[in-house]
C-alpha cells in the first residue's frame, strides 16, 4: 500500500477511526482525526499549542469551549444532500466537548496555534461561501469552511464535491515551496468519500524530480497525505466524490504553482 494512503481503522474507545498527527504524518503542521459517534457519545479534547477546528460532517452535537456553549451544531444527513458543513473554532490552549446528540461524523482539524489569539467561535453554514471551479469534466463545487481570508494561526480548511466522471485539484498543482506571492508551502490531508460508498476514486502525488510518484486508488472513507508536489484527483463514471482538505505551512496563505505541462489549462 501507498506509504501516502491511510485506511480508517475500528473505531476506538473514543469513535475515532483515523488519528493523524504531524508525528505519524512525518510533517510539522497538519493534523486529522475522524471519529464516528454514536447518540450519546461523548469526546473532549485539550487543545495544547494547536487551534482546532471541530466539523460536524453528517450529525448533529452540542459543543463547548472553556463552557462556551454551541448547541445543535450539524444537521446533515448525508454528505451528498447538498447542504453546508456547521462548525466551531476553538483557539490554543482551551477545552473542547462534544456530546453526540444522533450518529455524528466529526472532523477534528488542528494546526500549531498561539494560545488564546482569537476567542472561539461557531463558523455556521450561512457562514460558508459556495464556490463553482473548473469548466467540463473539470467542474467541482467547493465549500470555503475556513479559507485564508478568514481568522486563524495556521489552519486553512475546505470541502469539494467532484461530480462522476470528473478531475478535481486539476489541473495538477502545488504549494510546497515558501516563494510568495507566487507560492507557499502547504501541507495537506484528503479526506475521500464516495456515493455510492462501494467504489473508488484515483489520486496522484508526485514531484518534479520523481522523489514521489503515487498513484493510489481511493476508497470510501480513506485519507491521503500530500507532503509536497502535485495532487490531482479522478472521479470515475458512476461515484460521485468527497473529499474534506485541511492545509497548514509555516505562512497562511494558499498560493500554488500549476504543473508547467498543464498551464494551458484553467483551475
Amino acid at each position: 500500500m501507498s506509504s501516502l494512503l491511510r485506511r480508517p481503522t475500528a473505531p476506538d474507545a473514543e469513535g475515532a477511526v483515523h488519528r493523524i498527527t504531524p508525528e505519524s504524518a512525518g510533517w510539522r503542521h497538519v493534523g486529522f482525526d475522524l471519529h464516528r459517534l454514536a447518540p450519546g457519545q461523548a469526546l473532549a479534547r485539550d487543545t495544547g499549542d494547536r487551534e482546532l477546528l471541530a466539523i460536524a460532517l453528517t450529525g448533529t452535537a452540542d459543543l463547548v469551549v472553556d463552557g462556551a456553549d454551541y448547541p445543535g451544531v450539524g444537521d446533515r444527513r448525508t454528505l451528498f444532500d447538498g447542504g453546508k458543513p456547521d462548525c466551531v473554532y476553538a483557539p490554543a490552549n482551551t477545552r473542547l466537548e462534544v456530546h453526540a446528540r444522533n450518529d455524528l461524523e466529526l472532523a477534528l482539524c488542528s494546526a500549531p496555534g498561539t494560545p488564546r489569539a482569537r476567542p472561539a467561535r461557531r463558523i455556521a453554514p450561512d457562514g460558508i461561501e459556495a464556490l463553482t471551479r473548473g469548466e467540463g469534466t473539470n467542474t467541482r463545487y467547493i465549500h470555503n469552511i475556513l479559507p485564508d481570508s478568514e481568522p486563524a494561526d495556521s489552519l486553512i480548511v475546505v470541502e469539494v464535491f467532484t461530480p462522476a466522471g470528473h478531475w478535481s485539484s486539476y489541473p495538477p498543482h502545488k504549494h510546497d515551496t515558501d516563494n510568495p506571492p507566487e507560492e507557499t508551502q502547504l501541507e495537506e490531508t484528503y479526506y475521500h468519500r464516495l456515493q455510492p460508498a462501494g467504489g473508488f476514486a484515483f489520486q496522484r502525488v508526485y514531484t518534479d524530480d520523481g522523489s514521489i510518484d503515487q498513484s493510489m486508488a481511493v476508497s470510501d472513507g480513506d485519507v491521503v497525505l500530500v507532503p509536497c508536489g502535485y495532487h490531482p484527483v479522478g472521479a470515475p463514471h458512476g461515484f460521485q466524490l468527497y473529499y474534506l482538505n485541511v492545509m497548514a505551512g509555516p505562512r497562511r496563505e494558499w498560493r500554488f504553482t500549476i504543473a508547467p505541462t498543464h498551464r494551458f489549462l484553467t483551475m
